[in-house]
């Protein structure tokens, strides 16, 4: 964000002027510092490895292309987004699956598109080895028992955890690949996510590297992701240049004692777009009570749901008014539910109709938008060397209706 006298600019572009063009609610994302990210990512490690961006944080066809225009991969989680993956331009070996929980159908479905498919429950490793044995290679999705992340909803390689293969199945696993003489050729470990201690991962070495000696087709060793990225001024982040130095010097010390080189595999969503994202919206009403002053926006938690699901902070700014005093306000959505983007907030003078700015939006906003009280989700715009593109037009009345099918009655 740059602040240009009366003026806030986003990826190099004056943000009333996207709104005199595209409206509000509206999602503009900077490809630069997504690019940015991806290159400091890429930097802080120094052996052999793949970034797969995960698709599920923004799944917008033109961010895939994008990123992968910038060399990365990509992590699907369902068989629609392989075809997203797919259909952005993105070759099967660079692809992962990771389904969870889903019909065994869609692992099928993406052996037949031939990406790399990762198993993360023993029936489905049994039906595996059964269908394809040694004449497709898959990973295993581990659950190391690694309570990490933020919110509970967000961490997920706990013991209690839905994803993964604990680790003390270790014997039933090898059972299944030993019956079925099966070509491992990865592990997988994702723990959660807004993880701030580079330790967790050198824990998850720890782990792959004592089973490692049981799985001798593994070329790569998946650490997923869930770097933590700041939300506020002097908001704690994961040090992604400590972290890169530590495990690749862990995985070198490795390589040099069993001579054997795994190939490192990350699948980063927020850290990638998540600060490269904002949600512009309208001021509908200040409204004053006896308690407290709510500002009220045209939009809410179907277009934004992380800070009423998780808890999330999300700075927000007046776009509009920016370098007016700061009065404390609790800025609300336009949702008949309680729809609260941030509490007792200290943000310039807000007047009716002013622009406000919801920051960290990048990651998570319109993939898990929804048209809850018959709203309709935002446009989208991508800007790239300072020109806006639109990537995406807001939802239409037509668009609500369709798939409906009504019934005489």
């Amino acid at each position: 964000m740059e602040i240009r006298g009366k003026s806030v600019y986003f990826g190099g572009v004056a943000l009333q002027e996207l709104v005199n063009r595209f409206g509000t609610p509206l999602y503009v994302y900077d490809g630069a510092k997504m690019v940015s990210q991806l290159n400091r990512l890429r930097r802080a490690f120094t052996i052999p490895h793949q970034i797969k961006y995960a698709i599920k944080a923004l799944p917008s066809l033109s961010v895939l292309k994008w990123l992968r225009k910038h060399e990365a991969g990509a992590d699907a989680v369902s068989i629609q987004e392989v075809k997203l993956a797919l259909h952005a331009g993105f070759l099967p070996h660079e692809i992962m699956f990771s389904p969870n929980c889903a019909p065994f159908e869609e692992t099928t479905a993406a052996v037949q598109l031939g990406v790399q498919v990762n198993v993360d429950n023993l029936p489905f490793l049994e039906q595996f080895g059964k269908l394809f044995g040694r004449t497709y290679p898959c990973a295993i999705r581990l659950n190391p028992h690694i309570k990490a992340g933020g919110n509970e909803k967000i961490s997920v390689g706990h013991s209690d955890s839905k994803f993964g293969i604990s680790i003390l199945q270790l014997d039933e696993i090898k059972k299944i690949v030993h019956r079925y003489n099966m070509q491992i050729n990865g592990l997988h470990i994702h723990t959660g996510s807004d993880i701030a201690d580079a330790d967790v991962y050198l824990k998850m070495a720890d782990i792959f590297f004592s089973v490692l000696d049981d799985f001798p087709d593994v070329v790569f060793l998946d650490f997923g992701s869930g770097f933590k990225v700041p939300y506020r001024e002097g908001d704690a982040s994961l040090n992604i240049e400590e972290l890169g130095a530590k495990l690749s010097n862990m995985i070198l010390d490795y390589s040099h004692k069993k001579r054997r080189m795994p190939e490192l595999w990350l699948e980063p969503g927020k850290f990638l777009v998540s600060e490269a994202g904002w949600l512009l919206a309208t001021c509908t009403v200040v409204k004053e009570t006896p308690s407290r002053t709510f500002v009220g926006l045209n939009t809410g938690l179907n277009h934004l749901i992380r800070p009423m699901m998780y808890g999330a902070y999300h700075h927000i700014v007046n776009v509009s008014n920016p370098a007016d005093q700061p009065e404390n306000y609790t800025v609300v959505g336009y949702i008949c539910e309680t729809d609260t983007f941030g509490t007792d907030r200290m943000i310039s003078k807000v007047r009716e109709g002013d622009v406000l700015a919801i920051c960290n939006a990048g990651a998570y906003g319109y993939s898990m938008a929804s048209n809850y009280n018959a709203r309709l989700r935002p446009a989208e715009v991508l800007v790239i060397n300072g020109e806006p593109h639109l990537i995406r037009k807001s939802d239409t009345w037509d668009d609500l209706l369709r798939g409906q099918v009504v019934i005489d009655l």
